[in-house]
């Protein structure tokens, strides 16, 4: 059993970031995706002994859609009147579930710029910051510092950090993913720091319509939060389409054999 008494020392980044990210005026909207044709390509990798998770593939949908919405690729900064820094860099924060000195926390990593990156680059990404002990990995490097000093020195060191816009994407992304689907979590609502943060339940069969017929899908509810002080929801809207899209359409880009178009065929 966790000892009770301060904030453990390996949550204290988290700490940081929830006081700074209060400026942050969210707006949630929610889809559902039909992963039909993602598992089909799943499948197809999986059998050339390549394993791509669904984050992967949802990190490039939005990669390849906030390309083309760079309001929605923006950082701000606060202030009366807040200040906002468009980026063409499309960078990726991804938050996954790592252990600390014993303690289990949410640690993320932003990755480069991933336009025009396919799905084995985007996994390669991922996979080394999952299985790569947290210490060897240089980007957490700040993390950790931040967990060794003092909350007196810690909160303004970080705030001074992130209050840079040019220094924003590389600290916390262009944008956010989350997802908790690999637990019994259908849905969920978070905001990650950055204009746009999307996130991710668990794929389970569902009953779709197809044709006029009620069929059974495996079907993912994604999730966007969006800063209101930087976009409206009419963009973001159309982000979210888009990206659904992308996921149920598929495209023949892939790099990987068996593209998604030709797995359903």
């Amino acid at each position: 059993m966790p000892e009770s008494g301060r904030l453990a020392a390996q949550r204290r980044h988290t700490l940081y970031f929830l006081r700074w990210s209060r400026a942050v005026a969210p707006v949630f909207l929610d889809t559902e995706v039909d992963m039909t044709r993602v598992l089909a390509h799943r499948e197809r990798s999986a059998a050339h002994g390549r394993r791509i998770s669904v984050l992967t593939y949802v990190v490039r949908s939005a990669t390849e859609v906030l390309a083309r919405h760079p309001a929605c690729n923006a950082v701000v900064g606060g202030g009366l009147v807040p200040r906002v820094r468009h980026v063409d860099e499309v960078r990726p924060k991804i938050a996954m579930d790592r252990t600390v000195a014993g303690r289990r926390v949410v640690l993320s990593a932003v990755l480069p710029d991933q336009r025009g990156a396919g799905l084995a680059e985007i996994q390669h990404a991922l996979d080394r910051f999952r299985d790569t002990p947290v210490e060897d990995l240089p980007e957490l490097g700040g993390t950790l510092l931040l967990h060794r000093l003092p909350a007196a020195l810690g909160w303004p060191a970080f705030r001074a950090a992130v209050s840079r816009l040019s220094r924003r994407p590389a600290l916390l992304g262009t944008v956010a993913v989350s997802s908790l689907g690999h637990r019994a979590v259908d849905g969920f609502h978070a905001v990650g720091g950055t204009t746009c943060t999307l996130n991710l339940g668990r794929v389970r069969p569902t009953p779709v319509v197809r044709d006029g017929a009620v069929v059974v899908a495996p079907v993912l509810r994604l999730n966007l939060a969006f800063d209101h002080r930087v976009v409206d929801g009419a963009e973001a809207a159309d982000v979210l389409t888009e990206i659904k899209q992308s996921l149920e359409e598929g495209d023949d880009r892939s790099p990987l054999p068996g593209a998604v178009a030709a797995a359903s065929r």
